[in-house]
């Protein structure tokens, strides 16, 4: 006795492209740039290395050289993470926001390491004040 399969739906082997769905691409951003781009700017405008930045956020260098190189999708976890060091928003880093550009470009490494002085305590932040104050009085006379 043979048996025979009955189909639900008499199209269901034909290939025809009416039945075939499509993938949607939303893309994140109009801009051309990539997300690891964008992750590269801001860590060096920040003033990061790799290495450095790694460090700050808790991963390896290797993951940080990945998201800027291999990968289109931001890591869910660390986005919070990498906008706060980097001292941007995460709709900036994702790019759906502008960055603000007041035409000034502030030294953040410069930064980071003044924040790094006012931990110290106060003798050794005497120190280092009066060191600066003397090295930028050599650079006064010399521009006189």
């Amino acid at each position: 006795m043979k048996l025979k399969i009955l189909k639900y739906n008499s199209r269901h082997d034909t290939p025809q492209k009416e039945f075939i769905m499509p993938r949607k691409r939303i893309p994140v951003s109009n801009s051309a740039e990539s997300f690891g781009e964008r992750l590269t700017r801001f860590r060096q405008a920040a003033g990061f290395s790799q290495r450095d930045l790694a460090a700050e956020i808790g991963i390896s260098q290797r993951m940080v050289a990945y998201y800027e190189k291999e990968t289109e999708h931001p890591p869910t976890h660390l986005l919070s993470i990498l906008a706060r060091a980097l001292g941007v928003t995460a709709d900036q880093l994702l790019g759906t926001e502008k960055v603000k550009d007041n035409g000034k470009q502030r030294d953040n490494r410069l930064w980071r390491r003044f924040s790094q002085v006012e931990k110290l305590p106060p003798t050794k932040r005497k120190q280092i004040v009066q060191i600066l104050d003397a090295f930028l009085g050599t650079e006064k006379l010399k521009k006189n």
